[in-house]
């Protein structure tokens, strides 16, 4: 990714002037209206695409939970991501990466994680399982073993559902002079609603690309957060569509 926030700086003159680079328009099949948006401001957000929630013998599949909808984005992003990066748009993984002390999680996230006091929360290893859970730098947290990432792609950690909170997200973009939002991941109704939403409050452009988010919630709440999603935070499409407009550029 390159920094399109910045100064040019020798031993004898500052200049102030950020670099302005041409608008890189796209336009494709979105709801509620079709949509144009300028890949040179555009940014990716893959939320979540972790091993405890994504892979067998996680945290989610530990607890007895069907992983296989989470799952599914899996394949379109295979095909998606590397399109992306064909035109230099970048790639944010975004994913839960808790301290061994848990010191910056409230009390409230940790009775989401374990709201009996008696299961398995963050920082704990599941029974069978492989690491603490969403303990930074575990097998739990990386990225699930069917992605993979890029070098040029950027890892930012989150320690809330939304990934506004507690962490350097919303420095990462405006460094990138990022304007429009691309999100994917899991889970649709809980870390990617609440980043979203937290990113049109930013003032960010939000785009939900539906074959490219799930949930292991009942599908009632898929159609919740799309009818959220239509009439206050923004645009949803579907990754085809965009890899075929920019295949045509």
């Amino acid at each position: 990714a390159t920094r399109a926030n910045s100064w040019s700086v020798d031993a004898d003159h500052a200049n102030l002037v950020r670099p302005v680079s041409p608008p890189r328009p796209v336009s494709f099949k979105a709801t509620p209206q079709n949509v144009t948006i300028d890949l040179q401001r555009a940014a990716m957000i893959v939320i979540d695409m972790q091993n405890d929630f994504c892979s067998k013998g996680g945290w989610i599949d530990e607890r007895g939970i069907d992983i296989a909808p989470v799952r599914q984005p899996i394949a379109p992003l295979k095909k998606f991501l590397p399109v992306l990066r064909g035109v230099d748009v970048p790639i944010i993984w975004l994913n839960w990466g808790n301290r061994a002390d848990l010191m910056n999680l409230n009390p409230t996230v940790l009775h989401a994680g374990n709201p009996t006091g008696d299961g398995t929360g963050y920082g704990d290893t599941p029974k069978g399982g492989r690491s603490p859970v969403l303990k930074k730098g575990s097998w739990g947290a990386r990225i699930c073993d069917d992605l993979k990432p890029a070098r040029s792609d950027i890892h930012v950690d989150k320690y809330r559902l939304s990934g506004f909170w507690d962490n350097e997200l919303d420095s990462v973009l405006r460094n990138l002079d990022v304007k429009t939002l691309l999100f994917a991941g899991v889970n649709s109704d809980r870390c990617v609603l609440a980043t979203m939403q937290d990113a049109s409050f930013l003032g960010y452009d939000c785009i939900l690309i539906d074959d490219c988010a799930a949930t292991t919630s009942p599908d009632y709440c898929v159609r919740a957060v799309k009818f959220q999603v239509r009439g206050m935070y923004g645009f949803i499409a579907r990754s085809p569509a965009i890899i075929h407009a920019i295949e045509k550029l």
